[in-house]
């Protein structure tokens, strides 16, 4: 079963979206001698209670959508005005865009999807806002412009987000989202001529696009469509999945599958490669825990479901089939997971066969091509692979071009060939063509970016958090700055250096080496770079995932913590050096951590986080984060919760360390209010000099699909406010 390509989920894994308790006079870094002045902000009386606690929300005006609330949106100009004044003012600002322009100008291109005998793929020449969607007859082809976003809109900001072309190639469903939106809309356009069909879906979300085999119509998921004056913040609920016949109005379309007594379960629907079986996947959360449901493909639309697992207490990702045997990797008895296979006239997990056992290392992700399963392992975050044939026997490992991350491996069943892409904080997204029967992989394009990778160096080391757990750090640095124990000859320890410390730490969600044109300006302007592993993340399966979720979120912080004191304790970087960054959930990492340990980090950089934890499930899909987060509904958990929200235990006349918070007015998956009440409870708050800023980013959403000239924008700002505020000398360091 083919997955819908996603370009922005290519873009995730491709960048896979930054304080002193007492502020000395001199910081060692930079000096604030006057208090910086902000807009006013009004703040009202509002208190709620939980569970028989008060609890006071003076900014809850700044949750109103800034497209809709003239007073938020004049609140928001002030801020940016500020921001936009600090951040200008800084004199190394236009070196930095100069740098930052010239190593994302190069070519960078998506691994192919081969439908039909043709190849589908993007590029972006360099500068492009937006990547481009070609078609070439031969996977080595520099092929013909199929689709080009860049002519969608003047500021680059509407988005090719996902594709998906029929079986024979002749047609391509795609979908656009605009101003960063997590809402797509999609379209069909025919291969051949270009010429946009008329059929037009709207209203669907994180969803896909799967066609029949004839190319007579797709399956789809949507949900309703909100009324106008919700428009703007339309809740993820009551998803429901739809057959498109084409040339049919979407009116017109028959629904296949709802649950109204679960509006906030969702699906991921598919036919399986020999078009035997539809195939539902159900989920309630963020959480990978599914229900399995199946049926003939070619029965009625409307036609019952048969359950071959009915609960969510374990992972079950579809891999394929060979006839009625279907397979999954899961979790179930197997925390770092494992491949299954179970009868269709068998169900449940008590029929269960083990194909691939489990292992130490996490299978992070698997594929069936060719009769063979390419399974996909994590060994302490770096990348293994190794192939098998279906009845679980190992027919080898696969030959890595290093230790980075490979992403990809995918198509369909019957295909001989797959393709997957290799990086490493020094090296480039690297296409390669892979031959599944002959076990050999062939180098397809390589990029050409204007720096020297083997001037750059990638280390792992390991801290101990605060319980004894081991968490993993990777450091990437120049060469000629290496610690002593990394270089020969060394003289004397070198000075600290300034260090950018970034983490996640959720969602399963796996932190692996990838190159990022800004990392390497942050690099050879004499920073290092240091990413930490932390749990909450699924670098080392469920468990480490399950040990920093929920009421356990607190141990996320502590290994944060713990690798910025490690990175001091053994010399890397002082205090006043170290800055530290996240965006998301990782935004919320960096506002908890400022505010428990503000004495720890020299500057604090948090992106489009989640900072009122007692609100977050008010607002577009947050209600699905609840089981990532916690549910104030529930005590303990509201207890949690309160106690490390950053909003909320913001302490009025403490010195801050400085701070520059990041938002795009348009993002409506952490909505923009989360930032905007956390700014205005800091710069409130703040005792000492150190600047709080709000950068808000306008007709943006949460990191999908934006342009690279704002990109380009958005990390210049982030390296000008950290050679100010840590005090670093470009071309000396």
């Amino acid at each position: 079963m083919k997955r819908w390509f996603s370009v922005s989920a290519l873009t995730i894994v491709m960048l896979v979206a930054v304080c002193l308790a007492a502020e000395p006079t001199n910081r060692g870094t930079h000096m604030h001698m006057t208090p910086m002045k902000y807009p006013e902000t009004r703040r009202v009386d509002q208190t709620d209670e939980y569970h028989g606690v008060k609890v006071a929300d003076p900014y809850r005006w700044l949750e109103a959508d800034v497209r809709e609330s003239a007073e938020v949106a004049d609140w928001v100009k002030a801020q940016n005005k500020v921001a936009r004044a600090f951040l200008d003012a800084i004199p190394e600002r236009p070196a930095i865009v100069k740098r930052l322009t010239e190593l994302w100008n190069y070519e960078r291109y998506s691994p192919p999807i081969q439908e039909g005998g043709k190849y589908f793929y993007t590029r972006n020449d360099g500068l492009q806002n937006q990547s481009v969607l070609y078609v070439a007859d031969s996977y080595k082809a520099d092929g013909r412009v199929l689709i080009d976003p860049n002519e969608w809109s003047k500021d680059g900001t509407i988005a090719l987000s996902a594709y998906q072309p029929t079986k024979d190639g002749r047609l391509l469903a795609y979908s656009r989202t605009e101003a960063g939106s997590d809402w797509q809309e999609i379209f069909v356009l025919d291969v051949e001529t270009g010429k946009q069909l008329e059929d037009h879906i709207q209203w669907c979300r994180f969803g896909g696009v799967d066609w029949k085999k004839d190319g007579s119509g797709f399956y789809y998921t949507r949900y309703p469509e909100p009324p106008a004056e919700k428009k703007h913040q339309a809740s993820a609920l009551n998803q429901m999945v739809y057959f498109h016949k084409l040339g049919t109005k979407q009116a017109d379309d028959q629904l296949v599958y709802r649950r109204p007594d679960h509006p906030d379960w969702h699906f991921s629907f598919g036919l399986t490669d020999d078009d035997k079986y539809a195939v539902l996947l159900i989920e309630r959360s963020t959480d990978p825990q599914n229900q399995v449901l199946v049926r003939d493909a070619n029965a009625p639309l409307d036609a019952p479901f048969k359950e071959l697992i009915g609960d969510f207490d374990n992972q079950f990702s579809f891999l394929g089939n060979e006839g009625e045997k279907l397979f999954f990797l899961t979790d179930l008895d197997a925390p770092t997971k494992r491949v299954v296979a179970m009868d269709v006239n068998q169900p449940g997990r008590e029929h269960l066969t083990e194909i691939v056992p489990a292992r130490k290392e996490t299978l992070d992700a698997a594929s069936i091509l060719s009769g063979r399963i390419i399974c996909q392992y994590m060994v302490d975050v770096l990348s293994d692979a190794e192939l098998f044939d279906t009845a679980g026997k190992s027919l080898g490992k696969i030959e890595l071009p290093g230790k980075g991350t490979i992403v990809g491996f995918g198509g369909d069943q019957s295909d001989k060939e797959t393709f997957y892409v290799y990086t490493s904080y020094n090296v480039p997204a690297t296409i390669y063509r892979y031959d599944v029967l002959a076990n050999e992989s062939e180098r397809v394009r390589q990029p050409k970016v204007k720096f020297d990778p083997d001037t750059i160096a990638v280390e792992q080391v390991f801290c101990t958090s605060k319980d004894g757990t081991r968490v993993p750090i990777i450091l990437t640095y120049r060469k000629d700055l290496a610690p002593p124990s990394q270089r020969a000859g060394a003289s004397p320890p070198p000075a600290p250096r300034p260090t950018l410390l970034y983490g996640y730490g959720g969602y399963s969600i796996s932190l692996t080496p990838a190159f990022r044109p800004e990392y390497i300006a942050w690099v050879e302007m004499g920073g290092v770079l240091a990413v930490a592993n932390m749990r909450g993340g699924g670098e080392y399966g469920e468990e480490w995932h399950l040990a920093g979720k929920a009421t356990k979120k607190q141990n996320v912080f502590d290994d944060f913590i713990a690798a910025a004191e490690w990175l001091i304790a053994n010399g890397r970087t002082s205090r006043e050096k170290l800055a530290i960054m996240g965006g998301s959930n990782g935004g919320l990492l960096v506002g908890a951590v400022l505010v428990q340990r503000p004495e720890l980090f020299g500057a604090c950089i948090p992106m489009v986080g989640v900072m009122d934890m007692l609100r977050f499930q008010e607002f577009t899909a947050g209600q699905f984060w609840r089981d990532e987060f916690g549910n104030i509904a529930k005590p303990e958990e509201f207890r949690t919760l309160l106690a490390y929200s950053p909003y909320h235990n913001i302490k009025d006349g403490k010195k801050y360390p400085p701070t520059l918070i990041m938002t795009a007015d348009t993002d409506d998956r952490v909505v923009p209010m989360h930032s905007f009440k956390f700014a205005a409870a800091l710069q409130r708050a703040q005792a000492g000099s150190a600047p709080i800023l709000l950068r808000i980013e306008t007709r943006a959403g949460h990191g999908q699909g934006t342009p690279v000239s704002k990109l380009i924008d958005n990390a210049a700002d982030r390296w000008a406010f950290l050679v100010k505020e840590l005090n670093m000398k470009l071309g000396s360091e």
